[in-house]
């Protein structure tokens, strides 16, 4: 799906539908047919946007997280089943929810943000995690949208305050022989006390089990999380990381985050506060999370630079960009979206550039620090997590590719930027999001532009 923030509002359009039109069975383009409507899908009630959107590999349905709602349409945009998910009576303040324990806040009637949508195909579920309790979730059945379970009596359960729809992102790692896991990523809004900004949770085969969403490990000191210290907000008091997408390859899940720092501009004395776009990378089996190192990333070309990171997207190379890049076909690519400069989050201009990153080259960038960290050479360089500069320490051992860290020299920050290749900009029309694949050994790129333009 490839929308502009303006045009979700009530009406959704599935990418396959619009391929059918472009795209000729033989590879030629051919022009849509100038009297075929584009398929549309307008919401029950007037009251919000949709928020999320997922299609079940398998059989082509779609399941649409909206306000108050989960939808499940057949692939010609036909509601199959409607699943309410609010509005109910809630106050942000109540931590524990009021479902919970008493609250004294006022309870006023509430929407329920989706904020997280996402298939696990094992169990034949649907994970749905909306803004109302803290961010409590609901497993439903993905054949009719039965709701299985909806865990709410622990800490655990509570996944991020924030009401914000593009605020949680979550990746599932699958097991054939074990439970699988769900690492969490999410803003956390000024609350680091109660809830971790990364987290890796348990998702038990059982719906209504006392341990799914439970951390997968945790004991007195050591946890699968990562929290914000709470002397990072007296250096920067709105700080927050926004995960923009998620996703896994290896051994390793990564995060693409836009996180705010301080710097110091060239000549002056003074601070100001910046965003940056960084990636994040964690292994997979690593409990004690001791394998966290985040790279920052951007995107320069003519001597502009594109560093307000809007949107991201995995795919593997193909036979012809691989020849051009030297790498080989099923490599991992990342097609990125940046807008220009890094000072204005929420306002960024409209000039942005697609950009495309080998997975390989940055996983090649992350083994180098870390040998050199582990040689002895700088500092963790991880402001926001420890505030102060920590030096490396030495040990001798061999860093390999699958490297998954120590309870040493972690968790490890990348210094130098890591710059992708500019394949295309754009001006007027800010791009905001982006979907690629493999067509015939070519790599095609969608992009969704702010006025609701696509461009091929």
């Amino acid at each position: 799906l490839i929308m502009s923030p303006a045009m979700w509002k009530w009406t959704c359009l599935v990418s396959h539908l619009l391929l059918s039109t472009t795209v000729s069975p033989l590879g030629r383009q051919q022009p849509p047919h100038p009297k075929r409507p584009f398929i549309t899908f307008t919401g029950e009630q007037a009251e919000g946007n949709f928020n999320h959107l997922v299609v079940d590999e398998r059989t082509g349905h779609i399941y649409l997280g909206a306000v108050n709602r989960i939808y499940k349409l057949s692939s010609d945009l036909k509601v199959l089943v409607t699943h309410e998910t609010g509005p109910d009576d809630d106050n942000p303040k109540c931590y524990p929810p009021r479902i919970v324990q008493t609250c004294n806040e006022p309870l006023t009637p509430t929407n329920n943000i989706n904020k997280m949508l996402l298939i696990d195909y094992k169990e034949n579920r649907l994970i749905a995690c909306g803004s109302l309790y803290q961010g409590i979730c609901k497993l439903l059945r993905l054949d009719d949208l039965f709701k299985l379970g909806e865990p709410f009596h622990k800490k655990e359960h509570y996944l991020s305050g924030v009401n914000d729809s593009g605020s949680v992102f979550g990746v599932i790692v699958s097991y054939s022989n074990m439970d699988d896991k769900l690492f969490i990523a999410t803003a956390v809004d000024g609350k680091p006390e109660y809830f971790p900004t990364i987290s890796s949770r348990k998702l038990t085969k059982n719906s209504e089990a006392d341990g799914m969403f439970a951390y997968v490990f945790h004991d007195e000191f050591v946890a699968s999380m990562i929290k914000i210290p709470s002397d990072t907000f007296t250096i920067i008091p709105d700080f927050d990381i926004y995960y923009i997408y998620g996703f896994s390859s290896g051994n390793f899940v990564y995060f693409l985050t836009l996180q705010p720092e301080m710097i110091s501009p060239p000549g002056s004395t003074t601070k100001e506060q910046v965003y940056t776009s960084k990636l994040v990378r964690l292994c997979k089996e690593d409990t004690a999370f001791n394998s966290y190192v985040e790279v920052p990333i951007g995107c320069e070309k003519n001597g502009v630079e594109y560093r307000l990171l809007q949107a991201a997207y995995l795919s593997k190379a193909g036979a012809i960009l691989a020849r051009s890049l030297g790498v080989g076909p099923e490599d991992d690519i990342l097609f990125t979206v940046f807008s220009k400069g890094q000072k204005r989050k929420m306002k960024s201009l409209d000039e942005s550039a697609l950009c495309i990153f080998v997975l390989k080259n940055i996983n090649d960038r992350i083994k180098d620090r870390l040998q050199s960290c582990y040689r002895g050479e700088g500092t963790l360089d991880l402001a926001w997590l420890k505030v102060k500069d920590i030096p490396c320490s030495s040990a001798l051992l061999t860093i390999d590719d699958n490297f998954c860290g120590l309870d040493m020299n972690a968790p490890l920050g990348v210094s130098s930027m890591v710059r992708g290749l500019p394949i295309f900009t754009e001006d007027g029309d800010r791009m905001t999001s982006v979907i690629a694949y493999v067509y015939k050994n070519h790599s095609l790129a969608f992009v969704g532009t702010k006025s609701g333009k696509l461009k091929k």
